[in-house]
């Protein structure tokens, strides 16, 4: 039995994500399992950004400036990137 997509961890939900992505673009599902694969792959894309959003809400609230006065800044700034 499958574990419901809210459940997932971001790597599992991401690589059945792939798989669903590699099998719909083999082509070969009817188009009423080819539907089905879509939905559930939306499912597994909001579930990715939802954990993403809450990933980087927590490196907000670690990242402190002077006096315990937080810094919001986006994390690739913080290290140099982008």
């Amino acid at each position: 039995m499958e574990r419901p997509v809210e459940e997932l961890s971001f790597e599992e939900a991401l690589e059945e994500l792939e798989r669903l992505v590699c099998e719909l673009e083999q082509g070969g599902a009817s188009l009423e399992d080819s539907l089905r694969m879509f939905e559930k792959g939306v499912k597994l894309s909001r579930r990715c950004l939802q954990i993403l959003d809450d990933a980087s809400g927590r490196i907000q609230k670690l990242v402190q400036g002077p006096e315990g006065v937080p810094l919001l800044q986006p994390a690739d700034e913080e290290f140099g990137e982008g």
